[in-house]
């Protein structure tokens, strides 16, 4: 089954911090780090067009809220990360197999069967989604109500909307990558000032804290990032 939406806190939605520490540790590539304090208003997205762009200002958005406890998706510059993974290796399917044969209807758990690299999931599934909200609510993702968003979305991670089989994993895909983002190492892109890792008590890329595990105190220390710069 696709994964829901959330609508209680971000710290249900994200889960623990063990579990948001192996999200952080994931083997992605980037191209060069993206500078550290620049604005989602002035950054200039080396994949995404315009419009894709807003969508995924939206989309992110609602999936990492900006209510509530915690950084959202936007503070944290979620989709910086998303629009460099898409222009880099990642994009492209460099470490992905992508040979065939690929059948649109075998079971969700026989892995993805869309011939389409994740940036031409992202490049077709962003006009047919929004196309889809026009055609059902009236107006794009990116003009419709807080709460419609999330009901679009909810559709689009139910399978109710009329996107080709190829573009089957495009909520999964950008749900993984949104978390990705939110989570991994500030050089990536996302995780600005490391907000999240500030948030669950993850204590970033420091060599040793063994001594701390099991402990019952909170680890009294701030995140550290690859770079070795402390937040």
């Amino acid at each position: 089954m696709p994964p829901k939406i959330p609508h209680t806190t971000r710290r249900l939605f994200l889960g623990s911090s063990a579990s948001a520490a192996v999200l952080a540790g994931l083997p992605i590539r980037a191209q060069t780090p993206a500078e550290p304090d620049i604005s989602l208003e002035d950054y200039t997205p080396e994949f995404l067009d315009a419009a894709e762009w807003a969508f995924i200002l939206a989309a992110t958005a609602r999936i990492i809220p900006s209510e509530g406890e915690g950084p959202g998706a936007l503070e944290t510059r979620v989709p910086v990360f998303i629009d460099r993974q898409l222009a880099g290796d990642f994009g492209a399917a460099v470490d992905l197999y992508m040979e065939g044969p690929f059948v649109a209807d075998a079971d969700p758990f026989l892995g993805t069967q869309s011939p389409l690299t994740p940036a031409e999931v992202y490049r077709q599934a962003i006009p047919a989604f929004d196309a889809w909200c026009e055609r059902t609510q009236g107006a794009g993702f990116g003009a419709l109500a807080p709460e419609v968003q999330d009901a679009a979305l909810q559709a689009l991670a139910d399978g109710e909307t009329d996107l080709a089989p190829e573009l089957r994993d495009f909520w999964a895909l950008l749900l993984q990558n949104t978390k990705e983002g939110y989570f991994a190492d500030p050089m990536y892109g996302g995780n600005a000032g490391m907000q999240s890792w500030i948030y669950i008590g993850f204590p970033g890329a420091r060599a040793n804290f063994l001594e701390w595990v099991g402990r019952d105190e909170v680890y009294p220390m701030g995140p550290v990032n690859i770079a070795g710069e402390r937040a």
